[in-house]
């Protein structure tokens, strides 16, 4: 068992990106691997049909989350395109309908893609002040109101937090194992086998995650000179549902006039997609190269 576990994790498309310094990764055989397939997800969407998960997105004073990632996505799908020969991207949507959130991952999955990446825009809620009204009996008598915050500004680039571990679990179950005939259709989890085949997979993939999102922020920060919140994890069901390495990127506060304005012009967009495909191109010469 063990002997046919080893031939089955030097099949599998991993790499390592183990960190020898701060400013180097160490790249692994990738036995011939080819980044093929790219998902490209505009966050939100207008009025949707059936069930699931649906959400309309932030707002800003003129402008919607929902139309600045569809706008985002297809410009990023023609970039990605032209200049990365032999990657196909698939998109989750191209109109400005709705998609549900678990109809994103099975997209991405259904499509066998090598990478997930979902652009939205972040805010901020409203912050809650207490201001005084009058005074009674010479005390102070206060209202609570609620202020439009506008203070925050930048980038973040999130990936799936551990605490939905076993979702990503029966996504990878579902979309890569029972595909390859070679492998359990159904592992056992008692099977210390198939437990260290699911934990190289889930180790792998964040590791990718990670890494990719890394240098997603380092050409936002780096070439751009974009401020950055940096990367954090969240339980979000299209990363911890998509049976890949996955990233999802907040290209700006939408609620902040600066970056509403920035997000809205098409100098900013093509400056935010120039930059995702740098980092793609990035990724995919680490990925593909073959140590000696």
């Amino acid at each position: 068992m063990i002997y046919s576990l080893s031939l089955l994790l030097t099949s599998l498309p991993f790499f390592s990106f183990a960190h020898q310094d701060s400013s180097k990764q160490d790249t692994v055989v990738n036995n011939g691997y080819k980044l093929k397939t790219i998902i490209v997800d505009a966050g939100h969407g207008n009025a949707h049909s059936g069930t699931g998960h649906f959400s309309l997105g932030a707002s800003g004073s003129y402008s919607f989350e929902r139309n600045v990632t569809l706008a985002i996505a297809l410009k990023l799908q023609k970039a990605i395109e032209k200049n990365m020969t032999g990657v196909k991207v698939v998109m989750t949507r191209t109109t400005p309908d709705d998609v549900s959130w678990q109809k994103r991952a099975d997209i991405a999955n259904e499509n066998k893609g090598d990478l997930f990446i979902s652009l939205h825009c972040n805010s901020l809620a409203d912050k809650r002040i207490h201001e005084i009204v009058g005074y009674k009996h010479h005390k102070a008598i206060y209202r609570t109101i609620e202020v439009p915050n506008r203070s925050g500004k930048g980038v973040l680039v999130l990936v799936y937090g551990f605490h939905r571990t076993k979702e990503e679990e029966k996504a990878i179950k579902e979309n890569l194992i029972e595909d390859d005939p070679e492998m359990n259709s159904n592992p056992d989890p008692n099977d210390p086998e198939s437990l260290i085949l699911m934990n190289e997979y889930k180790r792998k993939y964040r590791t990718q995650s990670i890494h990719l999102a890394e240098l997603i922020n380092n050409e936002f920060v780096q070439t751009d000179g974009r401020p950055s919140e940096g990367i954090r994890e969240q339980g979000l069901l299209v990363l911890c549902h998509s049976a890949m390495p996955a990233v999802l990127i907040e290209t700006g506060y939408i609620n902040n006039p600066d970056d509403e304005a920035y997000l809205n012009s098409e100098a900013g967009q093509d400056e935010i997609v120039a930059s995702i495909v740098r980092a793609l191109q990035n990724y995919r010469d680490e990925v593909e190269q073959v140590s000696p």
